[in-house]
């Protein structure tokens, strides 16, 4: 469903995440903290699109809960959450956005940027679930999988409906983005991050 090219090694989880627990929970809690942002950013600067500025704004109160829920977990297990760190793989996917065209364009850009997150992360959570040795853990991540999948999926649906009355092939669009992200995954899923 995701189309992601090449999967997450279970070795992250067995030799990463369970060695690096809190880095990576805090990690995962900016995470959620930049996905809602991202949402609130674009409802304020696409408002000739209210329909889309609403979903924004009930995905930004969605992903400030996740982020809640995360913070608990850290809570909950005797870690403390962490400094904010910079995300190189999402800097590294943004660098991929056109910027020029139309205001349509634009939206489309970011809302393929968004949901090429949102899959990785889908990707990453699914790894988490099925490999990681905390049972409680697992089931939270099998959760979060799922309102990923679910992001990821409108992210994509709201490209397509900006892009009916252009001439902007969102699926070919997004066929790129998949063989960009293919292309830099490789540096990534070593470090104890989300996306790392």
């Amino acid at each position: 469903m995701l189309g992601l090219k090449l999967p997450t090694d279970p070795f992250w989880v067995k030799n990463v995440v369970e060695n690096n627990l809190e880095d990576v929970l805090s990690d995962h809690a900016y995470c959620e903290q930049k996905a809602a942002s991202n949402a609130i950013s674009i409802m304020v600067n696409f408002p000739e699109y209210p329909e889309l500025a609403k979903r924004m704004a009930a995905l930004a109160r969605e992903e400030l809960e996740h982020y809640e829920m995360v913070v608990e977990k850290i809570q909950q297990k005797g870690l403390t959450l962490g400094r904010e760190r910079k995300d190189e793989y999402v800097n590294e996917i943004r660098k991929f956005i056109k910027h020029d065209g139309s205001r349509k364009a634009i939206l489309i850009e970011r809302l393929l940027f968004a949901a090429m997150i949102e899959a990785r992360s889908c990707e990453r959570f699914k790894v988490l679930a099925t490999h990681i040795s905390d049972n409680e853990l697992a089931e939270f991540y099998k959760e979060l999988m799922i309102s990923e999948a679910n992001h990821y999926t409108l992210f994509i649906k709201w490209a397509k409906e900006i892009a009916k009355d252009t001439n902007i092939d969102v699926d070919k669009r997004w066929k790129e983005y998949l063989e960009y992200e293919a292309s830099i995954i490789t540096q990534y899923g070593k470090k104890q991050e989300i996306h790392g």
